[in-house]
């Protein structure tokens, strides 16, 4: 079964707001279009179709918690088209991590990029059970 979330232009990566994604492209602009795919509780990928994009002309950036990928080089086609569908303008897509939201790697495949991303929370940043003294704990008053 297929799960669809609405999402918002702020974070990826947690699960408290992984319900926001797809709004985190800060961009607002639909072309090129992508996915979001949640993989496993700590994986996610971003499925972005570039069809007829060359890998090298291709730019992923990440600085600080923005992931920024574009395309940049005009299409320099002589060809007389009697229609042309497939579209390779230029572009750039912004999105912002969630702390601890790390890009594992990048793929290019039949026309879709992948960009694979993993949050890596630091184990003192985990969440920890605090134990709750009982009725047995011994208690001290101040005065007499």
């Amino acid at each position: 079964m297929t799960t669809y979330y609405t999402y918002s232009p702020f974070t990826v990566g947690f699960e408290s707001v992984f319900g926001r994604l797809g709004q985190m492209d800060k961009s607002a602009q639909s072309y090129p279009p992508h996915n979001i795919v949640k993989v496993d509780e700590d994986t996610y990928q971003i499925e972005m179709a570039v069809a007829g994009i060359k890998q090298e002309d291709l730019d992923i950036t990440v600085k600080d918690n923005d992931l920024v990928i574009s395309y940049d080089k005009p299409t320099q086609d002589e060809r007389d088209y009697l229609h042309k569908g497939i579209s390779t303008r230029k572009f750039r897509k912004e999105f912002t991590l969630s702390e601890y939201v790390y890009v594992n790697k990048a793929d290019l495949q039949n026309g879709i990029l992948t960009i694979t991303l993993s949050r890596e929370v630091p184990e003192e940043k985990k969440p920890r059970k605090i134990a709750i003294n009982g009725a047995s704990a011994k208690k001290e008053f101040l005065g007499g």
